[in-house]
């Protein structure tokens, strides 16, 4: 088996799992979403191992540094071992601000309960 040395991003971010498919890695590198050492990556650009990878999926963004080189889609356990997560924990949920939660069939809010979220939110 031949050891790679280097792979192009959009095809390593899939290999070990922070992008459910390939086309998905590959529009995330167009987008702007995805950095190689700080600098924008393209899809082609090519990964090796320390290089450090930040990638924002949705809201989150995930910071990864490359321990070994996969061109080919591996299972969770060996994706694990490719990566070395520096990633910061997400925040706690208490922290997270709480929407306003009506109870299930109370219907739209009357003008009083508008008035009364508005006080509440400081409007």
């Amino acid at each position: 088996m031949e050891q790679l040395s280097s792979v192009r991003v959009d095809a390593w971010i899939w290999a070990v799992r922070l992008t459910k498919t390939r086309s998905l890695a590959t529009a995330a590198c167009k987008a702007g979403h995805v950095r190689v050492n700080g600098d924008r990556a393209k899809p082609a650009q090519t990964v090796k191992v320390g290089d450090a990878v930040r990638v924002r999926t949705g809201e989150r963004e995930r910071i990864v540094e490359v321990a070994r080189i996969v061109a080919k889609r591996v299972g969770a356990a060996v994706a694990a071992e490719c990566v070395v997560d520096h990633t910061p924990p997400p925040p706690p949920r208490e922290h997270v601000a709480i929407a306003g939660v009506r109870d299930r069939g109370a219907g739209r809010p009357t003008k009083r309960d508008r008035r009364d979220l508005d006080r509440l939110r400081g409007y």
